[in-house]
């Protein structure tokens, strides 16, 4: 039962707008009214209600460490310590600028921000700066926050200019972004040669995440990158969820792969709100002060978010950290195919390293129009199914799930099992 949650619903729901702070914890795109919880431990979640969970949503990505790490909360205590926020500089922002250097060469200097909103719109306005253009190109599915250029929706034919997403978003201000399909070569490969020399920047999530977990297929961002140096285009990785958490290096890491810019956010806060934006010291040196870009946040760098990443990473650096989580990876994805073939349940699942998403489609799942084609009720129905049994999975189709080093293979069983009842339940 979750009578607490309830009721703290029915109260939130006058207060807030849909009764949350963000719109996919309202359970919209499952049905039921949202959990509301109380703590987390390594990897379980405990509601108000005192329901445990397997918790899969791990912050939507930030917790690769699992929930309340004792080495995380005392650095964050540690530092609180000392003082929440000065408006000036910190040894600790240093530190965390070196090691995010040293972990993706492309960056020479970095800004630290306080969220992927911040860090996207600002790589944005660095690209046209630096181009002197104005149009941007981002793919369909792919999430950058939400600054007006980048909610966008793509219409239909090749390359057809963005129409507002949202309203209140300038009819103006998105007819100069691009929007086309994911993994769509062809396409892109059209959209180049249409608005040739045109477009500032080229914005992608390298593994798509916002429309569940999509990989990129083969020679696909290896053109992307050859058409953005052919014509001048900045080139940027959002890298904000995948960022140390498909390799310690990210997708470029993975991919061997080297982008104009890349933004960054979630594990470098080790679950506090940050941000990030990099490159090339020639783009970066466009930042204020150092150039005419303008861009300022008074709690950039605050040290309670920077001292939980700094210890978030220096885990992580550890041996053996990623093979775990590539293991755990594979024997869940393994087990959740095993258990659906079992019951009949048309599901693929994609997958990259520790991030994945369950889809009811039996058939591949490479951009958004496919993720679109899945069955989103049937889903809603396996959440609940899982939920009831303890397991919390993003409460979206069209969300990636994400696995901490905190699980253990035993977690990883126990979810497989919940899985096969689940499916079982939706046969019935």
């Amino acid at each position: 039962m979750r009578e607490k949650s309830k009721k703290l619903y029915e109260r939130a729901v006058k207060l807030m707008p849909g009764g949350v702070n963000s719109p996919v914890r309202a359970f919209r795109g499952v049905g039921g009214e949202p959990v509301f919880m109380a703590r987390g431990s390594g990897a379980r979640l405990t509601d108000v209600d005192g329901n445990e969970y397997l918790d899969y949503v791990m912050s939507w990505g930030p917790l690769i460490l699992g929930h309340a790490r004792p080495a995380v909360v005392e650095a964050i205590a540690r530092a609180a310590e000392k003082g929440t926020s000065f408006g000036a500089s910190t040894e600790a922002e240093v530190e965390l600028a070196a090691e995010i250097c040293r972990a993706y060469p492309s960056i020479e200097r970095v800004r630290l921000v306080n969220s992927g909103t911040e860090a996207t719109m600002s790589a944005l306005r660095v690209a046209r700066a630096w181009t002197g253009r104005e149009k941007i190109l981002k793919f369909e599915g792919c999430y950058h926050g939400h600054a007006d250029s980048l909610l966008v929706k793509a219409g239909s034919g090749v390359a057809t200019l963005g129409l507002p997403d949202s309203p209140g978003v300038p009819r103006a201000l998105a007819e100069l972004t691009v929007t086309i399909p994911f993994n769509d070569l062809k396409t892109l490969q059209e959209t180049f040669r249409l608005h040739r020399k045109q477009l500032a920047a080229a914005i992608v999530e390298p593994v798509v995440g916002n429309s569940g977990c999509i990989p990129p297929q083969a020679g696909f961002l290896d053109r992307l990158r050859e058409l953005t140096a052919e014509q001048g285009t900045v080139l940027i990785f959002d890298e904000v969820m995948t960022g140390f958490r498909v390799a310690y290096g990210g997708a470029q890491e993975r991919y061997r792969f080297r982008p104009d810019m890349t933004t960054l956010g979630k594990i470098i806060g080790g679950g506090l709100p940050v941000g990030a934006y990099g490159g090339s010291a020639k783009l970066m040196d466009q930042v204020a002060p150092a150039g005419p870009v303008y861009q300022a946040g008074t709690l950039s760098g605050n040290p309670l978010a920077v001292a939980a990443g700094l210890m978030t990473l220096e885990l992580l650096r550890q041996s053996g950290t990623y093979e775990k989580l590539e293991a755990l990876g594979a024997r869940l994805e393994a087990g959740l195919v095993e258990a659906a073939r079992a019951a009949s349940a048309p599901i693929t699942i994609s997958r990259v390293g520790s991030m994945f998403t369950l889809f009811f489609s039996a058939k591949p799942v490479t951009d958004y129009a496919a993720a679109k084609r899945a069955d989103a009720t049937r889903f809603g129905k396996f959440f609940r199914a899982l939920l009831d049994r303890g397991v919390y999975f993003p409460p979206s189709q069209f969300e990636a799930a994400f696995i901490s080093t905190a699980h253990t293979e035993a977690d990883i069983e126990q979810t497989i099992r919940a899985a096969a009842e689940a499916f079982r339940h939706l046969a019935d």
